[in-house]
């Protein structure tokens, strides 16, 4: 990889139409103003934030608020500003949008990234990574991303990369589907992740017609807390998986297929309560960052997920699992110079230091090489 290669980045966006315009007016100005108010409390330091003028960010604020009819901002004198209730219902929802929509843009980033790569004259080796979506994940890719591979966003924000970067296409999929295309041969490493304890023979016996002993090799990644994500405070006293049977408790869940939502099935089984109880069962997001989002923006009282999503997202966490995240991989792939170098990232420094800093996360065994038998005995 060349030091001038090109990194792309798909993000989603806005635009307010009236009448049969095409042109829409964008939003993405307005929304980055009103977040950075959200932050940092008055428009002096948010223009200064987003590089903007006073004048200019006033300008910006006015035109909007002719356009929606209603205020953007509440001041209060000597108290700074806070944003309306309009405001705030407009900034969750984009960042409702941004956590559903941003893994499927990255997928989509990387994809196209690897189809041009290919055709460049000093195109490198590179892997194909299925995986489940997950805050490690995200961090591996940008790490290799800083180090010259392909990049993906991390909600987390920039980290650190290594000089040794394989090229890395990824796809976000769910644990079974990523299982499923390393056995037949349609990527190098698949993502997944077992809950330690009492679920986790029920969940390799998920997995068991995908993973075989003879031929595949697991990549310890993180060990992660998961559990439920309530509203800040807990309004509701929801203390464990028998309070989403309440009828007061309304449920956000993860999507069909999502290894996420089998977890809950089998907590759920395990204390005889039938999924048509769980109000708002079929109601599904595709990341945990989309079910913290969705609970903060009060459309659910309830989720499960990941602790870091739930952390920055100000909800309350109430922990029921430890869950082991792998990348399963065949054994005659362990030795390839690409394998190597991704390995070598997992146990740097730099990038064992990121993820063991996610709060929830435990980066200890970060890249260990293990059998299925070592693994799960």
């Amino acid at each position: 990889m060349t030091d001038g290669a090109f990194r792309i980045a798909l993000r989603p966006g806005w635009w307010l139409t009236q009448g049969s315009a095409d042109d829409g007016v964008p939003l993405q100005e307005v929304l980055a103003l009103l977040s950075a108010i959200d932050a940092v409390g008055h428009i002096a330091g948010a223009c200064r934030a987003c590089g903007l003028s006073y004048r200019h960010g006033w300008g910006v604020l006015r035109r909007f608020e002719a356009v929606f009819g209603t205020p953007l901002l509440i001041t209060r004198r000597r108290q700074g500003t806070e944003l309306s209730p309009f405001a705030q219902r407009l900034l969750w929802a984009n960042r409702r949008i941004e956590a559903r929509l941003m893994p499927m843009l990255d997928s989509l980033a990387s994809e196209l990234q690897e189809d041009l790569e290919r055709l460049l004259p000093e195109s490198g080796p590179h892997l194909r990574l299925h995986a489940s979506h997950g805050f490690a994940v995200e961090a591996l890719m940008q790490h290799i991303g800083a180090g010259g591979g392909v990049a993906a966003r991390p909600e987390g924000g920039a980290a650190p990369g290594s000089a040794l970067s394989p090229g890395l296409e990824l796809r976000y999929r769910t644990a079974t589907e990523a299982l499923a295309s390393l056995d037949s041969g349609e990527c190098d490493l698949a993502g997944f992740q077992v809950p330690q304890g009492d679920f986790e023979a029920a969940m390799m016996q998920h997995y068991a017609q995908w993973l075989h002993p003879a031929e595949h090799l697991l990549i310890h990644l993180a060990v992660r807390n998961t559990g439920l994500f309530v509203t800040a405070g807990n309004p509701k006293h929801i203390r464990g998986i028998a309070d989403l049977a309440r009828p007061d408790v309304r449920f956000v869940n993860r999507q069909i297929g999502s290894s996420t939502r089998h977890l809950i099935e089998l907590m759920l089984r395990q204390l005889d309560i039938p999924v048509a109880q769980v109000h708002g069962y079929e109601n599904s997001e595709f990341t945990h960052m989309a079910v913290a989002a969705h609970i903060a923006s009060g459309m659910a009282d309830a989720g499960f997920g990941v602790e870091t999503a739930a952390h920055r997202f100000g909800l309350d966490f109430i922990p029921l699992a430890r869950e082991r995240y792998f990348f399963a991989i065949r054994k005659s792939a362990l030795e390839q110079p690409a394998m190597q170098a991704l390995l070598a990232i997992m146990r740097g420094t730099d990038y064992k230091g990121y993820v063991g800093q996610l709060t929830g996360y435990d980066a200890s065994e970060t890249g260990r090489i293990q059998t299925l038998q070592e693994a799960f005995g």
